[in-house]
C-alpha cells in the first residue's frame, strides 16, 4: 500500500492526514485499519514508535463522522497522563476537520474542569483507569453509549497494577462494542485480559519485539562514581539535537537534571512526583525545542512523542530487556537515524547479556579517548553515587550483596526526595542559564560518536 488513499477516509479525515504530514502507511496502520473500518476486535502486538496511535485514531474518526454527536462513543484506556495527553493530542490533529471532540481524563488535576467538559458534549474520552473509575463511582460520566473500547500499552497498564480497575471499567461498558487491545508484550495477565474483553479479535503482530534498524546502539563500560563525568563527555563529544535520558528513581532523575543544568545545559527532568503543571511544562519545552535534554524515568516517560530525538541514553540501565526496547523507541522514528547510549558497570552485565539476546547481536562497547577512567570515588554534593570500594580478593562474591545495597540505597533517595518543602525541581523557573555559559549542543543529527572517541570489539 503506497499511502492513504486506499483507505477512502472521507473528504474531513484525509484533510487531518495531509496537516500531520503523514504520506505511507507504516506497517501496522496497513493490517490494522481495514480491520477496524470493518468493525472487529483487534489485538495488536507492536512497540512503540510504530505509528500505533494513528492506526486506530483514523478508522475511529472515520466511524464517528457517522452517527450522533455529542454523546462519549468512543472511550481509549491508557496507563499514563503523558500518553493521555499523546493520544488527544494525535485526535485533534488529525479530527482538526472535523467536528468531533475529544477530552482526556486523569488524576493530578482539577475533576470539577473534567465533568464540565464532559457536561459540554465529548465524542472520545482519552483516560487513565484511577480517575475515570472514580467519576463513574461518582456518576458523572455515561458510558452506556461506548461504540468502541481501545486499551492501549495494556501491558503497562498491567505493570502498574491497573489491571483490577480495568476489570471493573469492563463491566460499566455495553457488551456490543468493538474492542482494540495494543500491547507490546503478552504476558499471561493481558492473555486474560484479552479473553474477557476481546470476541474473536484478529491478531496483528509485527515480528519479534525489536528496536528499529535506524537505531545505533553503544555500550560506555563505567564505575558507578564515574557515571556522571562520563556523560558530560559523551554530551561534549557527541553531536545532537534532542537528547532523553532514562534513570532507575525519581530522586536520581531530578538530581541529574539539576547536575545538567549546572553544566551549562538547557535541561529539565520529568518524574511521577511532580504536579501536572510541572510535567506538562517540562514535556511540552522538550517537544518544541525549550529544552536540550530531558531526564526521566520510565514510568514518566511513557506517551513521549518527539521525533527528532536524536539520542536516548540509558544514565541505569533498565530492569528488563523489554524496557530498554520502550526506552530506546523514542529515537530512530519516522525513518530517522537515532543513538543509543548505556552507561554500563560491573553490576550490569547480566542485564546487558539479556538486552544482546533480545537484540540478536553484540552491542558495541565504547571508551572515550582523553577520559581518565582510573580516577578515584570521591563525595558528591549532587547526584547520589555509591562509591566503589578497594578491591579485594573477596569482590566477586561480594557483588549479589554489593548490587543490594545499591537498590537499598536508591529506595532511600527516593524517599529523601519526596520530603520537604519545596519538592521537585520546577520545569517552569531557573531551568535556563545564561547564555554565554551554555555549551552548544550542535543542531546537526548524525549518528555514531565524535571523532575522539574510540571502539574497542
Amino acid at each position: 500500500m503506497k499511502d492513504f488513499k486506499l483507505f477512502n477516509f472521507n473528504c474531513n479525515v484525509a484533510a487531518g492526514i495531509t496537516k500531520a504530514g503523514y504520506v505511507t502507511p507504516t506497517p501496522i496502520q496497513t493490517q490494522v485499519i481495514p480491520l477496524i473500518l470493518q468493525g472487529s476486535d483487534v489485538m495488536g502486538l507492536a512497540q512503540t514508535g510504530t505509528g500505533k496511535t494513528a492506526a486506530f485514531v483514523l478508522p475511529i474518526l472515520q466511524k464517528l463522522s457517522e452517527g450522533e454527536r455529542g454523546k462519549i462513543r468512543v472511550l481509549v484506556i491508557v496507563p499514563t497522563r503523558e500518553l493521555a495527553e499523546q493520544v488527544h493530542h494525535e485526535i485533534n490533529i488529525l479530527g482538526s476537520n472535523t467536528t468531533i471532540r475529544s477530552t482526556t481524563i486523569y488524576g493530578g488535576v482539577s475533576i470539577t474542569q473534567q465533568i464540565r467538559k464532559i457536561k459540554g458534549g465529548v465524542d472520545i474520552v482519552v483516560a487513565c483507569p484511577g480517575r475515570l473509575l472514580d467519576h463513574v463511582k461518582q456518576k458523572t460520566i455515561d458510558l452506556s453509549h461506548i461504540e468502541v473500547l481501545v486499551l492501549d500499552e495494556a501491558d503497562h497498564m498491567f505493570d502498574m497494577g491497573f489491571l483490577p480497575d480495568v476489570n471493573k471499567l469492563l463491566k460499566c461498558l455495553p457488551r456490543e462494542r468493538q474492542t482494540l487491545l495494543f500491547s507490546a508484550t503478552m504476558p499471561e495477565e493481558i492473555k486474560s485480559l484479552a479473553h474477557k474483553s476481546l470476541t474473536k479479535p484478529a491478531i496483528v503482530q509485527l515480528g519479534k519485539t525489536a528496536p528499529a534498524s535506524t537505531v545505533k546502539h553503544a555500550i560506555y563500560p563505567v564505575k558507578q562514581h564515574l557515571k556522571i563525568p562520563l556523560l558530560l563527555e559523551i554530551l561534549h563529544q557527541t553531536d545532537t539535537q534532542s537528547v532523553l535520558i532514562f534513570t532507575r528513581t525519581k530522586y536520581r532523575a531530578k538530581s541529574l537534571g539539576q547536575r545538567l543544568i549546572r553544566a551549562g545545559y538547557r535541561a529539565a527532568s520529568l518524574q511521577g512526583n511532580m504536579s501536572q503543571q510541572q510535567r506538562q511544562a517540562a514535556l511540552g519545552g522538550f517537544r518544541k525545542g525549550a529544552y536540550q535534554i530531558l531526564v526521566a524515568t520510565d514510568i514518566a516517560a511513557r506517551g513521549i512523542d518527539v521525533s527528532q530525538i536524536s539520542h536516548v541514553i540509558n544514565y541505569d540501565i533498565p530492569d528488563t530487556a523489554e524496557a530498554y526496547i520502550h526506552r530506546i523507541g523514542r529515537t530512530g522514528r519516522a525513518a530517522r537515524n537515532g543513538d543509543a547510549f548505556t552507561l554500563v558497570t560491573e553490576d550490569d552485565k547480566a542485564m546487558v547479556r539479556s538486552i544482546e539476546n533480545i537484540l540478536g547481536s553484540r552491542i558495541e562497547r565504547h571508551t572515550l579517548e582523553n577520559f581518565d577512567y582510573s580516577r578515584p570515588a570521591m563525595k558528591s554534593r549532587g547526584i547520589h553515587v555509591s562509591s566503589t570500594p578497594q578491591k579485594t580478593t573477596s569482590d566477586k562474591n561480594n557483588r549479589n550483596q554489593k548490587r543490594n545495597m545499591r537498590r537499598r540505597t536508591e529506595v532511600k533517595n527516593d524517599m529523601k526526595g519526596s520530603i520537604g518543602k519545596k519538592k521537585y525541581f520546577s520545569a517552569e523557573t531557573k531551568t535556563f542559564v545564561p547564555s554565554s555559559a551554555n555549551k552548544r549542543i550542535s543542531s546537526r543529527s548524525r549518528t555514531g560518536i565524535s571523532h575522539r572517541s574510540r571502539i574497542s570489539h
